[in-house]
């Protein structure tokens, strides 16, 4: 099926899903794959920005942060660096986040044995 409709002058314009959905959908994905996902914090529901935090527990946490690629295609960046940090540190880092976006979802997946697979590239 093309989502692609045509917008003046012809160009096309690219129907995406929503914010709330894209969440609503991961945790959904999570729930089948049997891995613990929460929504944390519910941002807007068209256009927000999300946070993903991945808590390995053991091995630490990782907050993922929405990007985009230069040819615009989704992609994450590691909004903690590239190490995990632990809990607190993490939880700081977003708490900074959303002080400045108040906008933004923040998805938190408990994802022990490393089986959840982030949608996009990690740039």
């Amino acid at each position: 099926m093309d989502w692609t409709t045509r917008w003046k002058d012809d160009e096309p314009m690219v129907m995406g899903l929503t914010t709330g959905l894209w969440v609503s959908a991961q945790v959904r994905l999570c729930d089948r794959a049997f891995i613990p996902a929460a929504v944390v914090r519910r941002g807007d529901p068209d256009a927000g920005t999300v946070l993903l935090k991945i808590n390995r527990f053991e091995a630490g946490v990782t907050v993922y942060t929405q990007a985009s690629t230069f040819d615009d295609e989704p992609a994450w960046s590691r909004g903690t660096g590239l190490a995990p940090v632990s809990e607190p540190d993490a939880d700081a880092y977003i708490a900074r986040q959303v002080a400045r976006d108040p906008d933004l979802w923040v998805l938190e997946i408990e994802d022990r044995k490393g089986e959840y697979k982030i949608d996009g590239k990690v740039v």
